[in-house]
């Protein structure tokens, strides 16, 4: 898939704000400071489409990109967050919970996972959320650029045994890299597969 063109369509504090036009989106999340911004920057091809900042939490929307006039990403807040309030935690969890389970059109969600570190229980939880709320997710491994081959591989296969011990299988998963563009191709391919789909399913169905 060829990135024509990204750009920012506003954010929204409820699913019941988001646009109705039946595009197919696709949600990016994970714990706070896994690179999200940075990865959402690479796949669009810009320096500047999600704000990057070190401090967790920057992102306390559903922020909608609209790309090549044909999907949506949406960035969504992290979780995991230390430095805000319980009522904001609370306020954000049941948005993005919200999202998740009464948006038809999102087809996937990505869930990043660093791979620099060992498994974090947080990752693993919302995985099994994910799974009990019946929505589609695929993992992208960020940060894959910062370890020699052998410890991100090490890191990997012990992130996917914490994840095996709840599925049976795992799910689509992609090593990425926002510095060097690892995965970017590989992702896109998988969003364009899946818009392909419900390309097919819309035609059947209206």
């Amino acid at each position: 898939m060829v990135i024509k063109y990204a750009d920012f369509i506003g954010s929204y504090a409820k699913e019941t704000q988001c646009p109705r036009d039946n595009k197919p989106e696709y949600a990016f999340i994970g714990r706070s400071n896994v690179g999200k911004s940075s990865l959402v920057n690479m796949l669009c091809g810009r320096k500047d489409m999600a704000r990057t900042s070190r401090t967790p939490g920057k992102t306390q929307l559903l922020n909608y990109f609209m790309i090549n006039g044909e999907w949506y990403l949406v960035d969504l807040p992290g979780y995991g967050y230390a430095k805000i309030s319980k009522k904001k935690r609370k306020e954000w969890e049941r948005m993005i919970r919200d999202y998740l389970t009464h948006r038809a059109t999102l087809q996937s969600a990505f869930v990043l996972v660093d791979s620099n570190i060992p498994p974090q229980q947080i990752d693993i939880d919302f995985m099994n959320q994910l799974g009990e709320m019946q929505i589609p997710f695929a993992i992208v491994y960020t940060k894959s650029d910062r370890l020699k081959p052998q410890e991100l591989e090490s890191n990997l296969q012990a992130i996917r045994a914490a994840i095996l011990e709840h599925w049976e299988e795992l799910p689509p998963e992609f090593i990425s890299s926002a510095n060097t563009g690892l995965g970017r191709e590989e992702i896109l391919a998988y969003i364009e597969q899946v818009n392909a789909h419900y390309a097919d399913f819309l035609e059947n169905h209206l």
